[in-house]
């Protein structure tokens, strides 16, 4: 894949400039480098998402699982989604695709299946010891997961809220869970 380049004049020196939104320790290399330098310093955290509708905020769900560290994330139903929000951030993450909750399952034996969605008989968020190999599974803005994936998973965890609204914007919700593991297991660990 070529790099997304503008050309500038500066005096009589051509300057070409990398317009990617990449950090600057990886402005001008191949993204096949980029990927490979990820996967050396990547998390162990993994996430999911049941795409049943085309949510707008899958996109969002993966640039913040980018910004993370994040490595793998895997869609759940339909391949098509919103990649708009991403950013691109998904080149330079490995996607995989489960046609069915039972191929997802399949596929994670030995992985915490950790569903993020408020409802009831789920544990608070700041209560939840994440699990270190844990596959946070996030669902669609309106419909949040589905039974039968929430049947599938060894906990359900919601964030706490306090004002009058019934949930927060998935994307919101994704970016506080994998923050909140990034703190326990990376940033400060107990």
């Amino acid at each position: 894949m070529s790099l997304h380049t503008k050309s500038s004049r500066l005096g009589s020196a051509a300057v070409t400039e990398d317009t990617r939104n990449v950090a600057d320790e990886f402005k001008g290399l191949p993204l096949q480098e980029i990927v490979a330098r990820l996967d050396t310093r990547g998390v162990s955290l993994q996430i999911a998402i049941e795409n049943l509708e085309r949510d707008y905020n899958m996109g969002t769900i993966v640039r913040s699982a980018n910004a993370f560290g994040v490595r793998r994330v895997h869609i759940i139903g339909r391949r098509q989604w919103n990649k708009r929000g991403a950013m691109m951030t998904d080149k330079y993450l490995h996607v995989v695709y489960h046609g069915s909750v039972d191929e997802f399952v399949s596929a994670n034996l030995g992985k915490s299946l950790i569903a993020i969605d408020n409802v009831e008989g789920s544990l608070p968020l700041q209560s939840a010891k994440l699990p270190k190999q844990a596959l946070l599974i996030f669902g669609s803005e309106g419909n949040g997961l589905s039974m039968e994936l929430l049947g599938r998973c060894d906990s359900i965890i919601a964030i706490e809220q306090l004002g009058s609204t019934r949930s927060l914007n998935v994307g919101v919700a994704a970016g506080i869970a994998m923050y909140e593991w990034l703190r326990q297991h990376i940033v400060s660990p107990e």
